[in-house]
């Protein structure tokens, strides 16, 4: 004990100009400064704190307020249909549907760029205002897809009355309302999807009944030929064309 006293006590001797300069109130690095017009500049600290908070938050935005949803639905959907177990893999599901995400979405990301990101990295206008520039794109895109009673449902449920225009619809509506509406429309067109491959399996049981063949398993034999259909038709381009035509920009 007694040749442990002196470096616990040189140690607690260091860490004590430590703990005083942080219990003073008022650290230079987290401050906020007053600005012109009633405006407040935040310290780069805290805005590096505010970067890092919503980069934490990136994959909740990227899942709730963009095509992401609707795209991996129904390419887990279609993977179902045809009965290919984990063909195509999760990874290149979640790829495809980014990178279809990615161009569906590049007209919303183009204007958030221009009106609200590059004029901030300009130091045009405040870290404020290029949140709401960068909110109006999304909000806007969310609107159009997302339909009128899940909108009038969510407004219900939050107690919310009434609205003149839809810019004064809240975000924490707004978005439960979207993804509502994007499950409902992905299971519509699984449900398209189904519907040929669920043909084929019926009519291969139904041979194999009528041929006593009780003991094969009628998705053994049905895979091949709905793999042949689905190339045929060029199903790949069909799905792709048709989920990146189905939001309304």
């Amino acid at each position: 004990m007694k040749r442990l006293l002196p470096p616990v006590l040189l140690l607690v001797l260091a860490l004590l100009p430590t703990g005083l300069a942080l219990a003073q109130p008022g650290v230079a690095a987290f401050t906020v400064a007053p600005g012109p017009k009633g405006a407040e500049t935040y310290t780069l600290s805290l805005q590096i704190l505010a970067l890092m908070t919503a980069l934490t938050l990136l994959p909740a935005g990227l899942l709730m307020m963009t095509a992401f949803t609707r795209i991996v639905i129904v390419l887990a959907l279609l993977r179902q249909a045809l009965g290919t177990m984990q063909t195509p893999s999760n990874q290149i599901l979640i790829g495809l549907a980014l990178f279809l995400t990615f161009f569906v979405m590049a007209p919303v990301f183009g204007k958030v760029y221009s009106g609200a990101v590059q004029p901030y990295m300009n130091d045009r206008i405040p870290a404020q205002v290029a949140v709401q520039r960068a909110a109006a794109p999304f909000r806007t895109f969310m609107l159009r897809q997302t339909r009128r009673s899940d909108l009038a449902m969510f407004m219900r449920i939050s107690g919310n009355g009434p609205v003149d225009s839809t810019s004064q619809i809240p975000f924490s509506v707004l978005v439960p309302a979207f993804v509502t509406s994007e499950l409902k429309t992905a299971f519509q067109i699984g449900f398209l999807i189904f519907i040929p491959f669920l043909v084929i399996d019926i009519v291969v049981a139904s041979l194999l009944m009528s041929m006593g063949m009780i003991m094969l398993s009628p998705m053994l034999i049905s895979l091949p030929f709905k793999i042949l259909l689905f190339v045929l038709v060029g199903g790949w381009s069909l799905i792709m064309g048709t989920l990146a035509s189905s939001f309304y920009m």
